[in-house]
């Protein structure tokens, strides 16, 4: 990520202004992408407060003990900019295209661990198949089966159960 960031660096600076009020760094916003990215951050309001709390999240991203972290307003704002300039299809290539990636990646096969991924689909999203009475209508679930060929997830069509 070092090399990539230091590399964009004229890109950066073609997406920013010299004038005005000062922003955040992009190499640190693009570190706290990442952040919300690898560890499932939900919202910018709560990676503001990972960054806060976290020495782990201020070290990756740059900042020091005693610096303030970022407005989330001022940070999707930073964002915006960032992704309107392109510039996040620019680091995801520099990362895949350098080389001790290079290596890593292959066009004939991908692979994911399922384990770190949550599913969009809870069991209270699983309804039988065909419809049923509707949403509010009465239902006793206590005791009932639930199998990928009698139920089906309203909010994922892909999702199925496993044990």
């Amino acid at each position: 990520v070092n090399d990539v960031l230091g590399s964009l660096s004229a890109d950066f600076a073609s997406a920013y202004s010299d004038i005005g009020r000062p922003s955040i760094a992009p190499e640190r916003l693009i570190r706290a992408l990442l952040l919300q990215a690898f560890y499932s951050v939900r919202s910018e309001r709560q990676l503001m407060e990972q960054i806060e709390f976290n020495l782990l999240f201020r070290w990756f991203v740059g900042l020091g003990m005693d610096d303030p972290v970022w407005d989330a307003s001022t940070f999707c704002h930073n964002q915006d900019r960032l992704l309107e300039a392109d510039i996040s299809a620019l680091v995801l290539n520099g990362v895949i295209e350098h080389r001790k990636v290079r290596g890593l990646l292959s066009r004939d096969h991908f692979s994911v661990d399922g384990t770190l991924i949550e599913a969009w689909a809870s069991m209270k999203s699983f309804r039988p198949k065909g419809g049923g009475a509707g949403r509010n209508a009465e239902r006793d679930f206590h005791g009932e089966k639930r199998s990928n060929e009698t139920h089906e997830s309203t909010t994922d069509a892909d999702a199925r159960l496993y044990r």
